[in-house]
């Protein structure tokens, strides 16, 4: 059954005194059982430091962390009953995939008919019951990974941990494994939580999302409110491939003026200084528009064409279709509508509601 795992209050601190360095400032998140939870952000950011609490490779300087409502801090890892999945996956070279993955098993003593039994059930769910006698050394980087996730697996923990499972795997492996991932968690229900840097891994698979920057949940939601209702201007841009358009601005309630130029634009109502910020897709070309840039690069991607637009206000980044016509040096016009336009405190860089 699903474990819940609470984050309480928890602060990290390396060094002593006044000489000490701030990693983690005051985490609260809970997770919900059988919930997926990423967190993302740059490196440095804490979200491995705040992985290794979870997992009691680190102890935090302050706060709790309860699985199944048990209080674990302090405790070692072996008696957590957590599973975690390492970017190196970690595999014992002189071990078959079946002892790999049934290794835990026997640390614990698990009846070997048992065990044999757990490991064919964990290799039929991964697919990979064909490697079952191989080495690790015999296997692609996508066979070792689905190994690793086999040995956490097969052991049925309260919790999950990926710590950037897929970063050492190529680009259309890595779209593969996510899906592996994604079923995986599917089928088997066990909370989860995923360390990652890549935006995309954490939109497509998380239930939620922790955004984090220099020890601090920048946000926390679904992708959907990730997505669409950042709460500052750092999620707005980190979040979304290519990044959202910032353009600084002032907004009167129905004009917004950059530069001495004024769109109509509704937004805020009491006249302010703004930062206004557009997904690159709700952006579109408008002969009529006099808000006027010239295309400078041209970048087709298949099924999507960028197109970046030199502007007074700043450069934009356009997403439009496969077939569009447009050709750098062409003077353009440019266009949004109010319902996709996003609207931050200029000051504070936060959202305005």
């Amino acid at each position: 059954m699903a474990s819940s795992l609470q984050i309480a209050g928890i602060n990290k601190r390396y060094g002593k005194a006044d000489k000490s360095v701030e990693v983690l400032k005051r985490i609260d998140i809970h997770v919900e059982p059988g919930e997926f939870l990423i967190l993302v952000g740059p490196s440095g950011c804490g979200k491995s430091t705040l992985l290794n609490i979870i997992a009691g490779l680190d102890e935090p300087t302050e706060g709790e962390i309860r699985i199944g409502g048990r209080n674990v801090v302090g405790m070692p890892p072996r008696d957590r009953d957590i599973a975690m999945v390492f970017q190196s996956y970690a595999l014992y070279p002189t071990l078959s995939v079946a002892d790999n993955i049934g290794f835990a098993l026997e640390m614990r003593k698990m009846p070997k008919a048992e065990r044999q039994a757990r490991i064919a059930e964990v290799a039929a769910m991964l697919q990979i019951e064909h490697l079952l006698d191989r080495r690790p050394s015999q296997l692609s980087g996508g066979q070792r990974q689905r190994v690793a996730m086999g040995r956490a697996l097969a052991r049925q923990p309260q919790l999950f941990l990926f710590d950037e499972p897929l970063s050492n795997l190529d680009a259309k492996l890595r779209v593969e494994m996510r899906a592996e991932i994604k079923r995986l968690h599917q089928s088997s229900g066990i909370t989860s939580v995923y360390v990652t840097h890549d935006q995309v891994e954490a939109m497509t698979l998380g239930s939620r999302i922790a955004v984090m920057k220099g020890g601090v949940v920048q946000q926390l939601g679904s992708p959907d409110e990730i997505y669409n209702r950042p709460a500052n201007t750092y999620v707005a841009t980190f979040i979304g491939s290519p990044t959202m358009n910032l353009v600084r601005g002032r907004q009167t309630g129905q004009q917004f003026e950059m530069l001495g130029l004024s769109v109509p634009l509704a937004g805020p109502a009491s006249p302010q200084d703004v930062l206004l910020g557009v997904r690159p897709e709700h952006l579109r070309f408008d002969d009529a528009s006099p808000w006027r840039g010239e295309v400078s690069v041209v970048e087709p991607t298949g099924p999507d064409t960028y197109v970046v637009v030199d502007t007074p206000a700043g450069t934009l980044t356009l997403r439009t279709g496969a077939q569009t016509r447009v050709q750098p040096g062409d003077r353009v016009g440019i266009t949004v509508d109010a319902v996709h336009a996003h609207w931050f405190d200029a000051a504070s860089e936060a959202r305005l509601s």
